[in-house]
């Protein structure tokens, strides 16, 4: 195969497994560990890859939206794992705000059902995950519902967000990035986050390590914004401190 050939293997494989590592992968394509460190560093600086020690992940584009249908099926048990860390979390809290988004579906799905709880969310999922916890009372913002993602959006939702006063937003993005924060492509979509941001007392991001790096059309908050961080394993231990010295704690499961 040629060299775009073998990066587009090498990012399939990446994408299909979470990561790559340079000795293996040197020996599944039948070329040099050198070759593929190049070719590491030049994914890299498409922004398709994060170079780690001995490997790199790959970095989701955040440039456009994957359907919810999608976002199922890609990285599950690391997902779950981020959705029962972050439901962890909930402390005293008794009004939470859960995001669109799968991974913030898990996160709802992991919550308590033992305990008086308020969700607000945009999130069609979300809301019918909810719908059977006796417990639990569902609000769901009203306006103009987005297809791809099941969840409202537009002045109504944020309006209604805008009266609220909730103790813990659990925020999904598009991408995550050190320089530009939180990141997503739908300007309808950064507004109802942004509002949720404004709205909680507490904020926790939770996705998974190939948001890391990406970055999307509209910002809505910066990391600093953010008590905690829960991804998975798959973002290194190193970039993970490097997240945390701006501010939150970072979770890695």
């Amino acid at each position: 195969m040629d060299t775009d050939e073998r990066r587009r293997a090498i990012l399939e494989i990446a994408r299909r497994d979470g990561s790559v590592d340079v000795t293996p992968l040197a020996a599944e394509l039948r070329v040099a560990k050198e070759t593929v460190r190049r070719d590491l560093r030049a994914l890299e600086e498409h922004g398709l890859v994060r170079r780690t020690h001995g490997g790199a992940y790959p970095v989701e584009s955040a440039g456009f939206e994957t359907t919810l249908a999608a976002r199922t099926t890609r990285l599950v048990p690391q997902k779950s794992r981020i959705g029962a860390a972050a439901a962890d979390l909930l402390g005293d809290a008794e009004t939470v705000f859960v995001d669109e988004g799968f991974t913030p579906q898990l996160v709802a799905e992991a919550l308590p059902r033992d305990r008086p709880l308020t969700v607000v969310t945009a999130s069609l999922a979300v809301a019918t995950a909810l719908a059977d916890a006796e417990k639990i009372g569902v609000l769901l913002l009203g306006g103009r519902l987005r297809g791809s993602t099941m969840a409202t959006v537009d002045h109504w939702a944020t309006r209604m967000l805008a009266d609220f006063v909730i103790d813990l937003a659990y925020i999904g993005a598009n991408g995550i990035s050190r320089e530009y924060g939180l990141t997503t492509p739908d300007p309808a979509v950064g507004e109802v986050k942004a509002q949720a941001m404004r709205s909680a007392r507490r904020r926790v991001f939770a996705g998974i390590h190939t948001k890391f790096g990406a970055v999307s059309f509209c910002r809505f908050a910066e990391v600093g914004d953010f008590e905690a961080i829960v991804t998975d394993a798959g973002l290194p231990s190193a970039e993970a401190q490097r997240y945390s010295l701006l501010g939150p704690q970072v979770i890695r499961v």
